[in-house]
């Protein structure tokens, strides 16, 4: 039945997360953020980045592919696969979410803000859209 397979639940659930980034991203290109709200999206692109990177694993395992042990070879794997077409940021947002543990920094609070809107966050609703695509071809 296809509401058990886990790739699709945790694409429910990337969905979901997803359009809370959204939310932040258009308040900060609306209205700016102020240091609370920031710390929010921050908050937001940590747990989307992890259900992206555990989607791309739930849906290789899927496939039968089991060799992925963390959100490095979950990446590599997408864009060998062409999943997502730009390794290299997708490389970025890996070193940028390894970095959230150092919110309390403003300039790096600051710094992974800007990189969420002018690049991020684009990247995952890509991710997004490519499993939405994947799962209508299912």
């Amino acid at each position: 039945m296809k509401e058990d397979v886990r790739w699709l639940q945790r694409l429910e659930n990337f969905e979901k997360a997803i359009n809370q980034l959204k939310a932040a991203v258009v308040q900060y290109n609306e209205k700016g953020l102020n240091e609370l709200e920031k710390q929010g999206m921050i908050q937001a692109f940590e747990y989307t980045f992890e259900l992206a990177w555990n989607l791309i694993r739930d849906y290789f395992l899927y496939q039968g592919i089991h060799d992925i042990q963390g959100s490095r070879d979950a990446v590599k794997m997408a864009f060998k696969f062409g999943i997502i077409e730009n390794g290299s940021i997708w490389m970025e947002i890996i070193k940028t979410r390894n970095l959230t543990a150092h919110t309390y920094n403003q300039m790096i609070a600051d710094s992974i803000v800007s990189q969420i809107v002018k690049s991020y966050y684009a990247e995952l609703e890509k991710l997004f859209k490519r499993f939405m695509e994947i799962k209508m071809n299912d």
